[in-house]
């Protein structure tokens, strides 16, 4: 008799290979078979190699919480991850519709409120939270980053170091405009927090080279207070499930400041999993109700280096 099956739906989980078969390593060691579903507007995507493809709706679709409950059905499917900023919102949504799935994300408002770049920056500064400055359209100091309010993955961004430049910007009142820093460091911290709300991990690493918003080289780094921010920062807005947060640090001032939290899997959260943090295992072990324990014992300098690989599909 073979193991049993727990199926997983990636919202968005395209080119996300490697965290399903972290996952399906995972349910090897809890006695499963992990099976991978992943929601896609294309069915043709490098997913495909290790699971099933479904042909979803958009995001913004107000449909697509009906359309994933119908996939949940009919997959007998047991959690939901999002992958992509717009689908986090949509799984919370989807938690609220079915409560006896299994999907480690935090409220639709809060979710949201992370997905709106000007909304997140305003709750980020009336926490108390050091933020690169953020300025009106009329305030702007050169040089400027300017970012789509819902943008992700790096599209749409700018950087001004003139004011006619910036003004000639179009829908200028749907970026948030923020203070262009020249000499600094990116780092990302990944964390996993339990549905009681325990911060099981929290894992730094800088960023050493992205492409197209993906990180392409990073490696773990130990480094105590941004550690400590980020605890604090998750108990601040009350988030669950696996976070992923941006800083900057400012080699001008020394110090951190916070960029932006997407409450889902990073991409290169893939790092600090091989690191020692065993994110997959809080998913899987948390959806069967067992027993999870806090992890500090990680690899420091622990480098992840990215290269392409190529899936081909042929017309049939």
């Amino acid at each position: 008799m073979g193991r049993p099956i727990l199926t997983v739906l990636m919202l968005g989980g395209a080119r996300r290979v490697s965290m399903a078969e972290l996952l399906k390593r995972a349910g090897e060691r809890l006695g499963y078979d992990i099976q991978i579903v992943s929601y896609e507007l294309d069915t043709k995507v490098p997913i495909a190699t290790v699971g099933k493809v479904v042909r979803g709706l958009a995001w913004k679709d107000e449909g697509v919480v009906d359309d994933i409950l119908r996939v949940v059905i009919e997959h007998e499917v047991k959690i939901i991850l999002p992958f992509v900023d717009g689908s986090i919102s949509v799984a919370a949504r989807c938690k609220q519709k079915m409560p006896d799935l299994f999907v480690p994300v935090s409220d639709p408002e809060t979710s949201m409120m992370m997905f709106d770049k000007k909304l997140a920056a305003e709750a980020f500064k009336n926490a108390g939270i050091p933020i690169p400055t953020t300025y009106k359209i009329i305030d702007a100091e050169m040089p400027v980053i300017a970012k789509p309010r819902f943008g992700s993955a790096s599209r749409g961004i700018h950087i001004f170091h003139h004011m006619d430049d910036l003004m000639h910007l179009d829908n200028i009142s749907e970026y948030l405009l923020q203070e262009y820093l020249v000499d600094k460091k990116e780092y990302t911290v990944d964390c996993y927090v339990s549905q009681e709300g325990e911060i099981l991990v929290s894992v730094p690493r800088e960023r050493l080279e992205v492409m197209g918003g993906e990180v392409t080289r990073t490696v773990t780094t130990r480094i105590p207070e941004l550690e400590k921010m980020s605890r604090d920062i998750i108990r601040s807005f009350n988030l669950f499930g696996p976070v992923t947060l941006q800083f900057l640090y400012d080699m001008r001032s020394s110090r951190y400041l916070l960029m932006e939290i997407n409450p889902r899997l990073g991409g290169g959260v893939i790092c600090s999993v091989y690191a020692g943090a065993p994110i997959p295992d809080y998913i899987l072990r948390e959806a069967l109700g067992a027993a999870v324990e806090p992890c500090e014992d990680w690899a420091n300098n622990c480098l992840m280096a990215r290269y392409q690989k190529e899936t081909i599909f042929y017309n049939s």
